[in-house]
Formats: C-alpha cells, sequence, structure tokens
C-alpha cells in the first residue's frame, strides 16, 4: 500500500465522493458547496450548491444530470437550473444503469443528538413513482451497486454492518443478507473483485470481503475519521479517503459543533490501491 497524499485541505466535512468525468467530486457540508477537484488538486466550487449544511448526498442519472439529496431530491437541468424531483428528504443516493434512483434516510434529528429511529431506503423510477423498497436500516449511509446491476449493498452504521439486497425486474429490493458484520461503515466504494472499502472504526479503514474478511486495513492519523470512500482516477486505482478531525472522546453533537463552528480540519487523502473500482457510484 502506497503512502498517503494530501490532495485537498482546509474542508468542512467533506462527504459523498463520486468520480466523474476526470474529476473526484464531493459534498463540502458545513459550506454548502459541491465541489469538483482534479488530481492536481485543482478545484472549483460547482455551480449546484447544498440545500442545507448537512446531509446531502450526489448522483448522475444516464442522461448526465445531477442529482442532490437533502430536504428534497432535486436535479439540475442542463442550463444551470434546479427542479425538484421529489418531495422526498434523504442522505445518500446511488443511481443504477436503468435510472433507478435510489435514496435513503431516517427521519431524526441526528445532528441535534434525537433519539435514533430505523431508516429507510427508498426508490424513485424512471417515470417519477416514490415508493419504499426496505425499512428497519439502522442509520442507512453509503450505497453501493455492483457492475451487473443486480446487487445493492447498504452501510448500516448504528448496527456496525454492511447489508446487500437483490435489485429485482422493477427495482425493488429483495433477499435482503449480511454482506459483512462488525465494520462502522458510513461512504463505502466496491472495486472489481467485488470486496469493499469501508470505516471500521477510530481513524482506520479497511478492504473487506462479502462474509467479513479484512483483506486489507489502513489506519489513519489519531482523531481522524474517514466519512467516505471512493476509487477513482483514470483507472480507478486511486482510493479517495475523505476525512476530518473527530475526537472520539466527544460526543455527535460537540463534535458536529466544533467542525461547524471552529477551524475547516476536512481534507481528501490519496492512496495508490491495486484491485481497481468497479460499479456505482
Amino acid at each position: 500500500m502506497s503512502e498517503p497524499k494530501v490532495l485537498l485541505t482546509g474542508l468542512g466535512i467533506p462527504e459523498s465522493p463520486r468520480w466523474h468525468e476526470g474529476r473526484l467530486w464531493f459534498c463540502n457540508w458545513i459550506d454548502r458547496e459541491v465541489v469538483a477537484v482534479d488530481l492536481d488538486g485543482k478545484s472549483e466550487v460547482a455551480s449546484v450548491r447544498g440545500p442545507v449544511p448537512m446531509g446531502y448526498s450526489i448522483d448522475w442519472l444516464p442522461d448526465g444530470r445531477l442529482l442532490m439529496t437533502g430536504d428534497k431530491l432535486r436535479r439540475q437541468e442542463p442550463d444551470g437550473s434546479t427542479v425538484t424531483v421529489a418531495e422526498q428528504g434523504g442522505n445518500e443516493i446511488v443511481v443504477d444503469g436503468r435510472g433507478n434512483i435510489y435514496i435513503n434516510g431516517a427521519d431524526f434529528d441526528f445532528a441535534g443528538g434525537g433519539a435514533p429511529k430505523p431508516g429507510y431506503i427508498k426508490l424513485v423510477t424512471p417515470d417519477g413513482e416514490l415508493r419504499q423498497v426496505a425499512d428497519d436500516i439502522q442509520f442507512p449511509n453509503g450505497m453501493v451497486i455492483t457492475p451487473d446491476g443486480r446487487t445493492l449493498i447498504v452501510s448500516e452504521s448504528f448496527a456496525g454492518r454492511l447489508t446487500a439486497f437483490d435489485i429485482d425486474a422493477d427495482g425493488g429490493l429483495s433477499n435482503r443478507r449480511i454482506f459483512a458484520d462488525g465494520v462502522a461503515p458510513d461512504g463505502i466504494c466496491l472495486d472489481a473483485e467485488g470486496a469493499v472499502w469501508v470505516s471500521t472504526g477510530g481513524s482506520s479503514i479497511a478492504r473487506v470481503a462479502e462474509g467479513g474478511h479484512i483483506l486489507e486495513r489502513i489506519e489513519l492519523p489519531e482523531e481522524r475519521a474517514p466519512f467516505a470512500l471512493m476509487l477513482g482516477g483514470p483507472d480507478r486505482r486511486t482510493l479517495f479517503v475523505l476525512t476530518a478531525e473527530w475526537r472520539q472522546s466527544d460526543g455527535v453533537t460537540d463534535n458536529l459543533q466544533r467542525l461547524t463552528t471552529g477551524s475547516r480540519t476536512g481534507q481528501i487523502l490519496t492512496f495508490s490501491v491495486p484491485v481497481p473500482g468497479a460499479g456505482r457510484p
């Protein structure tokens, strides 16, 4: 494993990384920005900005239009205008090759310290139908879809596991099963051998196979939490790790308050890895 390189610093909470058209796109929470950065570290703020300070994610439809979650599901049109796709708030998003949009969320005030409630995955079909396709997700986070378009894997952060579903012909989800247990998943990415890069608690990340076997592990600097991971670059062999300072001795509310009002500690680190990325996003 290569030594990490710092690609970008001075960020709020970098989240929802996507490799798209030769650059890494991500959501810079707190500063309400969608940012694109190339491998030389040259970045620019995209024309779409997050409607809320935290809790939004991006992906693209097959026709190239950008989607964003948050208080609603929105889409950016070719002329730069933004339209509402669904009056559905959500956290993470992933779009399959047919244009099915999967969004997840949990209806409680996480940032404010509210009591947890089970979450869900909902589907918006290409014709605009919105329906729930999975429930009882213990704080849903990152999602990936396998290259064949037949399996969706979701992070259940509060349960410490990755959960897989079959994707049915109508876009529904079935055959729920555990992909890997004993991790601490947030934003995840999939590689060409079917393994998932995932956070494992504290300041570490790992490459985990189906069944839970840890294939590789990377320790980040102390109190540097990995919020999301993405495999990109020209050959998809660059692992992007989106991090910010997170003090284990502090609670969620205190950490978020410090990150919101204090110095911008968010960074994007890169590693070279041998197995390329695969699937969506």
